[in-house]
């Protein structure tokens, strides 16, 4: 009576175990105790920004331990069930089983998908910046439309978001924005998006109703921890104060506390003017400039490690990744996997994730 049911159970048990080990959930237990012992310190909260750090590593170590406990426990709750009501043929069990069974199964499968990202820091925070290309308020428009279709998704996601710089556009949207978007793996999702987005659609702002295309800049920044060292020379920086964009009431418009840094070798240029205190914006800055400077070395290695073994790889810098069609037809199509979607709406409001898991996949 319970026959596929059982071998389902028998299946998610051996992947679970599976996970156990390449998730090192006794390890992250044994952390979660460590830092439990270092929060509990009265001179725990003297430490400033790197009590925050810990305790934003507890939340993530805790989170994963639980999500993996959780099905654990849901598989051994359904094994008990398959038992006793295989041996009285019970309807209500079979039932049951599989009303909870496909739940166990996509928990299961979200587990198994997270092990594709494995990069080094895959399961970081991220630091997102998107701009508009050539194109006036055409261009613009596009930004800010990215801008939302990334704060729908990272809600989805459950990440947590918070815009660090806003440019207004001359017209109409924005001409850049960064975002700090925190949470579990939200770097190792999120670097699938980085590179050109393509719109074409009939333009609002076209008296003529023509229609137009307007691109959109992408970038992905790893959130980087306090033990990864990338030196900054303050001589090879440029530093700019100006009174903050936007809304944010009467403080914003009345000081110059806003910071822009400007990293003079390489020209990367990184802005903040969401704190109150020039002194926060400048420490939120370095930490995107740092991010920059780290993800531009590490994609320059790549590039030169390709013309060693002669492969061609997508860097993603410039290259133009995904097209949103509004017009004559609906369409959002991927460039680099094929992978593509009528449901241009859907898209337009978060829903990412089958982009993304076909570009890791192919990645992988």
């Amino acid at each position: 009576m319970f026959r596929e049911e059982n071998e389902t159970l028998k299946d998610l048990q051996l992947k679970l175990e599976e996970l156990r080990g390449y998730l090192d959930i006794d390890a992250k237990k044994e952390r979660v105790a460590e830092l439990d012992t270092e929060i509990a310190k009265p001179d725990f909260w003297d430490q400033g920004e790197k009590a925050q750090d810990l305790l934003r590593e507890r939340t993530s170590l805790q989170k994963q331990v639980e999500t993996w406990e959780g099905a654990f426990g849901q598989l051994e709750d359904l094994q008990v069930l398959v038992e006793l009501g295989g041996e009285s043929e019970d309807q209500a069990s079979l039932d049951e089983v599989r009303d909870v069974l496909p739940s166990l199964e996509k928990t299961v499968a979200r587990m198994e998908f997270a092990r594709m990202l494995s990069g080094e820091h895959d399961a970081n925070s991220a630091i997102l910046s998107i701009n508009a290309g050539a194109g006036g308020a055409e261009a613009q428009d596009w930004t800010e439309m990215l801008l939302r279709m990334y704060l729908r998704y990272c809600e989805k996601k459950g990440f947590s978001t918070e815009i660090t710089d806003y440019q207004d556009g001359d017209v109409a949207g924005i001409k850049g924005v960064t975002i700090a978007v925190q949470g579990d793996y939200a770097y190792g999702y999120l670097k699938a998006e980085m590179g050109i987005h393509r719109l074409v659609r009939i333009s609002p702002f076209d008296a003529s109703a023509r229609r137009h295309t307007s691109f959109g800049s992408v970038f992905i920044f790893p959130e980087l921890s306090d033990e990864v060292d990338v030196e900054v020379s303050e001589k090879d920086l440029k530093v700019d104060t100006y009174r903050a964009s936007g809304a944010g009431g009467q403080h914003v418009n009345k000081t110059d506390s806003a910071i822009r840094i400007t990293h003079i070798p390489t020209g990367v240029v990184v802005a903040c003017q969401n704190e109150r205190s020039q002194h926060k914006n400048r420490a939120v800055a370095m930490k995107q400039l740092k991010a920059r400077l780290y993800e531009m070395e590490v994609r320059k290695k790549e590039e030169e490690a390709a013309v060693l073994t002669g492969e061609k790889k997508d860097i993603g810098w410039g290259s133009q990744i995904r097209s949103y069609v509004l017009h004559p037809y609906r369409m959002v199509k991927d460039h680099r996997t094929g992978f593509e979607v009528g449901n241009t709406d859907a898209v337009l409001d978060g829903d990412l994730d089958g982009f993304i898991e076909a570009y890791l996949l192919q990645k992988k």
